[in-house]
């Protein structure tokens, strides 16, 4: 059965990560119980702007065990192939390196023990060294590829380089361990000696963070053509849109002339009461003429997605995968039976003081059109909770405490707790859900907790 994870991003978002084989089919809901008292609605936040300003996602070939010594083994033969897909493999390698070097380095952070943390951190060190050195002995002889060649060598150093002194920074320097820190930080001095030896960067880059910062930022974007997919997002029913708003227009305009027909036949002539009569029924006209409209339109797109997405593989041109997008406000009564036991048993006060938020996603991928070697592809969604938040009250208040006769006064803060319900459904016959409890104020999220784990059999 897949699984999804959802962990916070930022202080502002959260992102779920999950992967989808080839040719299988994956969806996903996700269902927002907001507060009333956060003034979340239809009229202060709509779907669409939720869905262009809250949520955003990458999508990716994705290889079994990010781990470098299976990007070794797996993707040191790809810098053989031909000259034409020369710059394919080459950004498949270093997306895949870089993945694997900043998850395995993430692993060793959580060693609790120094000496396991520095043994862990040199093994992974040298296994680096071995891939760079191999990657580094197949350049290329053509300009044009060793163009490419220099940008992912020159990010995959800086990136390593970083990887490794972010990792010593967290942990405090200790006279114990002063030859294994002396090591890595060797290899690191290696590197930006190798980097200012080949000419990568210019002396005004190197001397400025934040220039440095951008150019392997760049450099990123570009390793990631042809791995990222390209997504090309379109809202479903724009024709339709129109048709409603004609129809809406001459229904109104059929109630409109009959009033104005029926007003010439009891009023005779031109008269001041007439004219009277026909501005009230113009300006009734203008107040629900579109809200008529707005109201037909809702009706007829009820239950049906707003937006199609086709995911493109930037090299070959293939649709790799094909997915419809659904955003609403629903009912308590819209939720899955067991969705609603779950939320409800213990908490009785979300059915009454909260409003839903509901997000569909289903995907399809294609049986065809994967890179060579790779059969799953890895979507990660991001949502933010900045527009929940924007128009939050900042905390004010105090709380007293008494201690030998004495008051203190201390300062609290306005906090909001928003429970999210993720679903998640393959082509088998079971959807697990998951519920997370999300601790937010004014200034972000200040706490992601896991809660209930439940499924419904279809």
């Amino acid at each position: 059965m897949a699984k999804i994870v959802l962990k916070q991003e930022d202080k502002l978002s959260f992102k779920l990560n999950h992967l989808i084989p080839q040719g299988g089919y994956r969806r996903i809901d996700v269902y927002f119980l907001l507060p009333n008292e956060m003034g979340i609605n239809p009229q202060t936040l709509t779907e669409e702007d939720y869905f262009y300003r809250g949520i955003q996602g990458k999508r990716a070939y994705y290889s079994e065990g990010l781990h470098l010594p299976l990007v070794q083994s797996r993707f040191a033969s790809r810098m053989k192939r031909s000259p034409d897909e020369y710059r394919v493999n080459l950004n498949l390698f270093a997306y895949q390196f870089a993945k694997a070097f900043e998850k395995d380095i993430s692993n060793i952070q959580q060693q609790i023990e120094p000496q396991l943390f520095y043994s862990a951190l040199i093994e992974l060190n040298d296994v680096a060294k071995s891939i760079i050195k191999k990657f580094r002995r197949n350049a290329p002889a053509d300009e044009k590829l060793k163009a490419y060649f220099n940008n992912v060598d020159n990010y995959l150093s800086w990136f390593s380089e970083q990887c490794c002194y972010k990792a010593l920074s967290k942990r405090k320097k200790s006279n114990e361990f002063l030859d294994e820190r002396a090591e890595i930080i060797g290899f690191c001095r290696g590197e930006a000696k190798y980097r200012l030896e080949n000419g990568y960067n210019s002396p005004r880059t190197l001397l400025d963070p934040n220039r440095i910062a951008n150019k392997m930022r760049l450099l990123r974007r570009l390793i990631e053509h042809g791995v990222i997919f390209k997504e090309q997002t379109q809202q479903l029913g724009k024709h339709q849109k129109k048709i409603v708003k004609g129809t809406a227009t001459s229904l109104v305009m059929v109630i409109v002339l009959s009033m104005i027909f029926f007003a010439q036949g009891e009023l005779k002539g031109l008269t001041y009461a007439l004219i009277a009569v026909l501005s009230v029924i113009y300006g009734f006209r203008e107040i629900f003429k579109d809200e008529f409209n707005n109201t037909l339109w809702r009706w007829i797109r009820k239950g049906r997605p707003k937006w199609s997405r086709n995911l493109i593989d930037t090299s070959n041109k293939q649709i790799i995968s094909k997915q419809r997008i659904w955003l609403d406000y629903i009912k308590q009564s819209k939720l899955p039976i067991v969705v609603r036991d779950v939320l409800y048993r213990r908490r009785p006060q979300n059915k009454q003081e909260s409003i839903l938020l509901h997000y569909r996603l289903d995907t399809r991928v294609s049986n065809k059109g994967f890179q060579a070697g790779y059969d799953r592809m890895q979507e990660q969604i991001y949502f933010s909770v900045r527009p929940f938040i924007r128009y939050l009250e900042r905390g004010t208040g105090a709380v007293y405490a008494e201690h030998d006769s004495k008051i203190s006064k201390e300062a609290i803060e306005r906090r909001y707790q928003v429970n999210v319900v993720v679903g998640l459904k393959d082509d088998s016959a079971k959807v697990v859900y998951q519920r997370h409890k999300i601790t937010v104020n004014r200034s972000g999220i200040l706490d992601i907790e896991a809660a209930d784990i439940f499924s419904e059999i279809l």
